[in-house]
């Protein structure tokens, strides 16, 4: 679910009352209702940080989750979603610190991309410049091993974005078998 946005006419654009203290009052009230409903029917509720709304970075998502308290409020991790205007050259460490934050909160993940920094990616996986390699790597290493939902792309990417993102998993799979190899064999020359 979407946090909202304060842009009356397009709930997809940021506003800079998002960042007010009456939209985060709004946003608790709101989320106080959803979390107790989700409570009594023993659902999940997740929301999904992204930078056109009132929870834009990992850092608000988890003071959401902090303050509402609540086992039943999750997020879904979208790494294109979460660059501001000009944090572009910031990836490795904005990934990071959303993982650090979010990782043992994940319960669903998406797979888009992102052509330039400052509103949600709308790209098919692949086609953009979020790195992949960092994004699922983090995203294994959370222990996340739920779905990768693909989205914000048409028919005709779809194939080509799964053959992407199984070539790029492969890929780290095979570094993560090549390491652990790696480890054990200087463990092994250790011991001798």
């Amino acid at each position: 679910m979407s946090t909202g946005t304060r842009d009356a006419a397009d709930m997809w654009r940021a506003h800079p009352a998002n960042h007010s203290a009456e939209a985060w009052a709004d946003l608790l009230t709101a989320m106080t209702v959803a979390v107790h409903i989700a409570e009594d029917a023993d659902v999940t509720l997740a929301f999904e940080p992204e930078v056109s709304n009132v929870v834009d970075s990992a850092v608000r998502a988890r003071r959401l989750l902090d303050e509402m308290a609540s086992p039943r409020l999750k997020v879904v991790m979208d790494g294109a979603n979460l660059f501001h205007a000009g944090e572009l050259p910031q990836m490795t460490r904005i990934l990071h610190e959303a993982f650090d934050l979010l990782g043992g909160d994940i319960v669903l993940a998406h797979a888009k991309d992102l052509l330039h920094d400052g509103e949600a990616g709308h790209a098919a996986a692949g086609q953009g410049v979020l790195d992949y390699d960092l994004y699922l790597r983090l995203l294994g290493a959370s222990g996340y091993d739920g779905a990768l939902i693909l989205h914000g792309l048409s028919e005709a990417q779809v194939a080509g974005s799964v053959a992407f993102l199984r070539a790029r998993w492969e890929q780290i799979d095979t570094a993560k078998l090549t390491s652990a190899a790696f480890a054990d064999e200087s463990a092994h020359q250790d011991m001798v």
